[in-house]
């Protein structure tokens, strides 16, 4: 007896609707076969498919970027920016181009700083007035063959903090690890992660350059400028030297920061130092240093006279040194300067 293909292809089906309707598998049952079923497909080949290889220029002029008289990034041609979504529907291959991008314009800032500015990289920057931290920087990729085991016990670190170090750092690689298999599942050589040390996260590399450069400075009045998730490490540092940053630390400004004090078990005695000498300038339509209303009882937020989240440093930077100066000059007389009743504007003219 011949059987069509229309035949094959739904009688499974109706075997199972009838399978149902009679009663059928239990909800765990089902649970348990569509984990099976999960198992069996290979996220990553699917993932894969149709998808182009990661194959990137390693110059700007390879991406037909250029930056303008103004320091914009623009496109060569079009003079349009940075379009991130260059192919629809490929997030991960425009993530990894626009990381690639990055890469490039990092060099590029790191010339800049050395050649326009007279800035010197090096690896230990003791006796600077200003010290630019590198939280980004947690590790290199090796491939596996080439890497030597290095290991270090940590023998002369208080059991304590190296357990809190180890969990930071357990964590940070996971989240790490599940973000880099989603952006970059089609990598052709095994690579593997060779984290710095005791920098192997943002969080660890704030404490580090406390202890070794910040906290042995001669400097009577330290000052914090930290962005986005430099706020989060700022809050981390301030819960492992709490004592250590009251007593050295005269203000602290935020920028867009996305740190957390009840996600990150912050202190009474810490948010209520936060509110007393930190100051928030989150990315908002409102006019520079308007109020802003927070749900958090940690410092005041106040405008930072943008709307985009990468320009609050830069916008902010007439306000945030006025504040400096305030703090400094109550530190000075022995009083705190009223963060919450800012009420001052920094006039068009003054910019």
């Amino acid at each position: 007896m011949s059987i069509s293909l229309s035949s094959l292809i739904f009688l499974p089906i109706w075997i199972n609707m009838a399978h149902i309707q009679q009663g059928g598998p239990s909800e765990q049952e089902q649970t348990a076969a569509l984990k099976d079923l999960l198992s069996r497909i290979n996220l990553d080949e699917l993932m894969k498919k149709d998808e182009p290889p990661f194959d990137f220029p390693d110059t700007l002029e390879g991406f037909e970027y250029a930056f303008n008289e103004k320091g914009q990034l623009r496109h060569i041609k079009t003079g349009e920016p940075f379009v991130f979504n260059y192919r629809e529907d490929l997030h991960r291959w425009n993530q990894k181009r626009y990381e690639a991008l990055g890469e490039i314009i990092t060099r590029y800032v790191y010339e800049l700083l050395e050649n326009d500015c007279n800035l010197k990289k090096i690896s230990i920057p003791e006796g600077y007035g200003v010290i630019v931290l590198n939280p980004n920087e947690n590790y290199i990729e090796v491939e596996k063959q080439k890497m030597h085991k290095q290991s270090s016990d940590g023998t002369d670190e208080p059991a304590g903090r190296r357990e809190r170090r180890d969990k930071v750092s357990r964590e940070t690689r996971k989240r790490r690890d599940f973000y880099e298999k989603y952006r970059n599942p089609q990598k052709e050589k095994e690579m593997m992660q060779l984290f710095i040390r005791e920098n192997g996260s943002p969080e660890e590399h704030a404490v580090y350059v406390w202890d070794h450069f910040i906290a042995q400075a001669a400097a009577e009045n330290v000052f914090f400028v930290a962005h986005s998730y430099g706020g989060l490490a700022f809050v981390e540092l301030m819960i492992q030297r709490e004592a250590d940053v009251k007593s050295k630390v005269t203000a602290v400004a935020l920028t867009d920061s996305v740190h957390n004090v009840w996600h990150q078990e912050a202190g009474k005695t810490i948010r209520e130092w936060m509110r007393e000498n930190c100051c928030n300038w989150v990315s908002s339509s409102e006019p520079l240093d308007t109020s802003v209303e927070s749900m958090l009882p940690d410092c005041p937020r106040v405008s930072a006279g943008t709307d985009r989240h990468e320009l609050t440093s830069w916008k902010s930077f007439p306000s945030i040194f006025k504040f400096f100066a305030e703090a400094s000059e109550a530190k000075s007389s022995s009083q705190k300067p009223a963060l919450a009743r800012r009420s001052h504007r920094i006039k068009h003219e003054e910019l």
